[in-house]
């Protein structure tokens, strides 16, 4: 349900979920996922705890149409900056994201300047094109940039967020976990140790630089 904002969850008792409390009514659940990256904190804060994440600013940019020039994907690891060609022809380009943290979305001229200098630096012919438009968004990290996916503390209720500026590279695998832990109320054998209890035990799982990235 679009610009529907989720303002509490419903718990019985014995502390389980029995639904969440919408902008637009009630609604009844006995399991209920979060999946929200940015707003992942704040939905757990209504059900009662805290999670270990911490926030950042991420832009993209869209030029002018242009006929085709791209039909990949092209990114760099050494400057971060990527880019591709949409079906209107623009080339949306983005990069890291913004060197604070932050739940601003206004963007920035700094950002703008260091993502279009790489995009020019990998690909110069594109030094002639035109921006139309920017973008961003607010993305969750981990302590060690890898995701959390599993159970929370609060029986009925799980988790599937931390992931970063690069979460749409791991679905449908993510998503495909996510709903059997769902489903199963125990985490799925592939995402085990990407639960939340590895910040109480210590069994941080850092896998950042194995694409410049988390997971």
């Amino acid at each position: 349900m679009q610009n529907t904002e989720v303002t509490g969850i419903d718990r019985d008792a014995a502390g389980t979920v029995t639904g969440v409390q919408t902008s637009r009514g009630a609604i009844a659940a006995p399991r209920i996922g979060i999946a929200a990256a940015g707003g992942s904190d704040r939905l757990a804060a209504l059900a009662g705890f805290r999670l270990p994440v911490r926030h950042y600013t991420l832009q993209a940019f869209v030029s002018e149409p242009l006929k085709p020039v791209l039909d990949c994907v092209v990114s760099s690891s050494a400057t971060g900056v990527y880019c591709s060609q949409s079906d209107k022809g623009g080339i949306v380009a983005g990069a890291g994201t913004d060197g604070h943290y932050s739940f601003a979305r206004t963007g920035g001229f700094a950002v703008l300047e260091d993502v279009m200098s790489a995009l020019v630096e990998l690909i110069p012919s594109f030094s002639r094109i035109r921006l139309l438009r920017q973008w961003s968004g607010i993305v969750d990290y981990a302590a060690d940039s890898s995701p959390i996916i599993g159970l929370s503390p609060v029986p009925g209720l799980y988790l599937n967020c931390c992931w970063g500026g690069g979460g749409f590279k791991a679905i449908p695998a993510g998503g495909e976990t996510f709903a059997w832990t769902i489903a199963n109320d125990a985490p799925h054998p592939l995402v085990t140790g990407f639960g939340l209890g590895r910040f109480r035990d210590g069994a941080l799982i850092d896998e950042a630089a194995a694409a410049g990235i988390e997971h």
